[in-house]
């Protein structure tokens, strides 16, 4: 990874990236998510156990490379000699992978990095027999900038910011600019100041008769997941140069048009993932090892991007346009207005509202109480044990911790559970998970005094009572919503939805009799929604909406039902929305005067945040509404996050949200946030 100049950052911390890079990419590899013997040898005693995310995150940065290197191959196999040049290569094993492939019949590697860098990997290569054995009698040392030197393998010790030294030590090694010849560049270029990168990217186009160009590297800077990218980056010296000046896929293809490249195909990798990955091999890396991150790995997946671009090839070469059979969602979001976001003014010294995987509930008025989740607790990351209260009071919010009795068994400290306000003293908690892997928990009850004193947090306490296993299959589940449906007169709580231990979603629903809490059969008609989980789910009108979600492909949905109530049961009936729904999930939701609000989430949409759209559910109308942020110094990350209406102030009120955010650390917005929604309540 070879950079260097004044302002730039130290080369020190840039081959740190590239060390951990190649660390992460052997955990990837001990977990079967991609095959490579030999990612062992060159990382050595560095080895570690990485999390399922960063898993996922490099094997889908390896897939990408992969198909392109290889589409390479195939497309000139028929011409006597072609070349790759791999630019900052680092530790990676591309060239042992593919010569043990049976690969560069007519084919030689180059590899570029710093010189301390490409000495390491020389000494690790002629120290290892099964690495030195694929590279043959290489005919004495490396002399000078070439420390290694094979057949078809060339290793190049040379900082790539200078255009002139890279260009003189590849003419020695023996590159040849009048053969097909493919550039590989992943996360390179963008350490480099713009002027420099921008000059080899030029210099690639105006030099090489038959070029090919793979570019794999970060974008989308300016929303909350890029802020918190970014951040961590500059924390490490490592900034990133390119994201300002090219921060999305239209601004990089520009570039490469503009630096004399005659085909430029660019996606991101949530749609390289959909488009050019089989599905069976999208399903055998889903099912590797316990998962519950998606939110994460989505948002990872849409702040990189996979770019193709070549110049003189006969014919073209898009390797990222021969398999899509899946049509672009992109395009720009008809904005209706927007809404701005304020830091609610919180009286606590307390930090336990900064979590995600929680869920908040209006107990009484202005009473919200939020339960569970992971964040900030006694200044530690963990599973949150304690319950916490928002009580406002003379116009102003107060926070504090309740007092749970015997709490420790019952709660189990659990995620991505629901909880049901039954009464002014009585609610019920459905579901849950400490773990991916662990099984789904039980119900419970939280029981807590009818009058209490409602200006005080430090005043209400709650009892925890475990349930009866009498409904517990019904609720061994997470990611599910839990809402309140009548029939027949009689109160019910519709549990739809969801994913467990042993499926990673589900569609199935119960109808549990609020009083006696046992399943209830009650017919239900219609076309049975796709399954789903970390969907969102409304009472209107005695039945239910259910909005968006994650399906059983781990694609967002953008449907949309009703559950209505008919004389001898209920009935699935769509709801159609002009525009469609753009699909999203980890959202929230409200109904409020015949309008459903869905706030935040994630979707594979890159051009934009979602923020809070508004479905006319008497006319279909949906618009979208941008949340302005510019008063807040901190990215609002909203999914995984809760939300409160406040019917008679029209506001709404977010609390926590935020997540693991890929191997850049955990991000969790540190206030609740108001939202005014007089404006878009009263607007026809």
């Amino acid at each position: 990874m070879g950079r260097g100049s004044p302002g730039a950052p130290r080369p020190a911390a840039v081959q740190g990236t590239g060390g951990s890079s190649a660390v992460s990419k052997c955990s990837a590899a001990a977990r079967g998510y991609i095959q490579d013997r030999f990612l062992r040898l060159l990382v050595g005693r560095r080895r570690r156990r990485r999390a399922p995310l960063v898993h996922r995150g490099y094997y889908i940065r390896a897939r990408a490379v992969d198909h392109c290197v290889q589409d390479f191959l195939l497309k000139t196999q028929s011409h006597p000699r072609t070349q790759i040049l791999s630019l900052g290569a680092g530790f990676d094993s591309l060239y042992f992978r593919l010569k043990d492939m049976g690969l560069l019949h007519h084919t030689v590697v180059y590899e570029v990095d710093f010189p301390n860098v490409a000495c390491q990997k020389a000494t690790l290569i002629k120290r290892m027999k099964e690495l030195s054995a694929l590279v043959g009698d290489t005919g004495g040392e490396g002399l000078g900038v070439i420390t290694f030197s094979g057949e078809d393998y060339k290793l190049l010790g040379v900082d790539l910011s200078e255009l002139s030294e890279l260009e003189r030590a590849l003419e020695e090694a023996g590159l040849d600019n009048e053969i097909p010849t493919l550039f590989i560049a992943e996360v390179v270029l963008t350490y480099m100041e713009n002027s420099r990168s921008d000059a080899l990217i030029q210099w690639a186009a105006e030099h090489f008769s038959q070029a090919c160009f793979l570019l794999y590297e970060q974008m989308h800077p300016e929303d909350p997941f890029g802020r918190v990218m970014q951040q961590h980056f500059s924390q490490l010296n490592s900034a990133l140069h390119s994201l300002a000046q090219y921060p999305d896929c239209e601004a990089q293809q520009r570039r490469f048009f503009e630096k004399g490249w005659t085909e430029c195909s660019v996606m991101d990798m949530n749609e390289f993932f959909t488009c050019c990955t089989p599905e069976d091999e999208q399903q055998r890396v889903q099912a590797l090892e316990p998962f519950d991150e998606y939110e994460e790995w989505h948002l990872k997946c849409s702040h990189y991007f996979v770019l193709t671009a070549s110049n003189g090839m006969e014919p073209s070469w898009t390797p990222l346009l021969s398999n899509m059979t899946v049509p672009r969602r992109d395009g720009p979001v008809r904005m209706a207005g927007s809404i701005t976001a304020a830091v609610c003014a919180v009286h606590s010294e307390i930090s336990g509202l900064r979590r995600y995987g929680h869920y908040s509930v209006l107990i009484k008025p202005n009473v919200i109480l939020t339960t569970g989740g992971f964040g900030d607790e006694d200044g530690q990351h963990c599973r949150m044990r304690n319950f916490h209260v928002l009580i406002k009071h003379a116009g102003y919010w107060k926070a504090g911790c309740v007092k749970k009795e015997n709490p420790a068994k019952r709660w189990e400290e659990r995620l991505y559970h629901t909880v049901s306000c039954l009464s002014n003293s009585l609610a019920l908690v459905v579901g849950g998970r400490t773990s991916p892997s662990s099984a789904g928990l039980g119900m419970l009850w939280l029981k807590f005094p009818e009058t209490c004193n409602a200006s005080d947090p430090g005043d209400i306490t709650v009892e925890l009572v475990s349930l009866q296993p009498a409904a517990e299959p019904a609720a061994l589940r997470w990611r599910h919503t839990t809402t309140e449906v009548i029939f027949q007169g009689e109160k019910y709580l519709f549990l739809y939805g969801g994913r467990s231990a042993t499926e990673p979603v589900l569609g199935d629903w119960y109808f549990l009799h609020t009083q006696e809490l046992s399943c209830t059969v009650i017919p239900v008609e219609g076309p049975v929604p796709e399954s789903r989980h970390s969907h969102s789910a409304c009472s209107w009108k005695g039945g239910v909406l259910i909005a968006g979600g994650l399906g059983a492909a781990e694609q967002p949905l953008g449907s949309v039902f009703f559950l209505r109530e008919l004389e001898h049961g209920f009935q699935w009936q769509t709801v159609e929305t002009q525009p469609p729904l753009i699909p999203r999930y980890s959202h929230t939701a409200h109904v409020h005067d015949g309008k459903l609000l869905l706030v935040g989430g994630v979707w594979f949409h890159s051009s934009s945040v979602p923020g809070v759209t508004v479905i006319d559910l008497m006319t279909g109308l949906c618009l979208d509404y941008m949340i302005n942020v510019e008063h807040l110094e901190w990215p609002l990350m909203l999914h995984n996050h809760s939300s409160v209406l406040l019917p008679n102030e029209k506001e709404l009120l977010l609390i926590g949200g935020g997540g693991n955010c890929f191997s850049f650390g955990t991000h969790l917005n540190p206030e609740p946030v108001s939202l005014s929604l007089s404006n878009i309540l009263t607007s026809n």
